[in-house]
């Protein structure tokens, strides 16, 4: 998250299972873009990687934002809403990637502006087309807003 001049899509993943850590890794390595991924393994190093405290105040932003919510510590609805609210982060996207397919979840996260609500398949091979097809589409389809005016 640091290189704000490349074209490359620069994706925060917030997620505590380092399976799903990998299988994300694994599927945007297998992608045809340029990205840069970066962890956070709870919602507390989401936040301050977001807004640049505690070790990470020379970091940039994201383009992109993959979001579980059952996080340690601080969970995913809160980091939503942290992102949804504060005038510099909030129009970043966020994409729910969540095992969760409550109903009441998929209500919170809209009504707490995400911009994408997606299960997580348990199937490897569908976990992997799922990344691939959310990080081809904020690329291919989508305009994202230049980085200096979310930076």
């Amino acid at each position: 998250m640091i290189d704000v001049t490349s074209n490359r899509l620069e994706i925060l993943l917030v997620e505590d299972d380092p399976g799903d850590v990998l299988m994300t890794r694994e599927a945007l390595e297998e992608s045809d873009v340029d990205h840069a991924l970066t962890v956070a393994s709870d919602g507390v190093v989401a936040l301050d990687m977001l807004f640049r405290r505690a070790g990470h105040e020379g970091d940039g932003r994201p383009d992109l934002v993959l979001l579980d919510l059952n996080l340690p510590r601080v969970n995913g609805f809160e980091v939503l809403d942290a992102i949804k609210t504060d005038a510099e982060l909030r129009r970043i996207p966020v994409v729910v990637l969540t095992t969760s397919r409550d109903e009441d979840h998929i209500l919170d996260c809209y009504d707490r502006h995400a911009n994408a609500f997606v299960n997580k398949p348990v199937d490897f091979d569908e976990f992997l087309a799922v990344v691939r097809r959310i990080d081809d589409f904020f690329v291919s389809i989508v305009r994202l807003p230049s980085r200096e005016r979310h930076r």
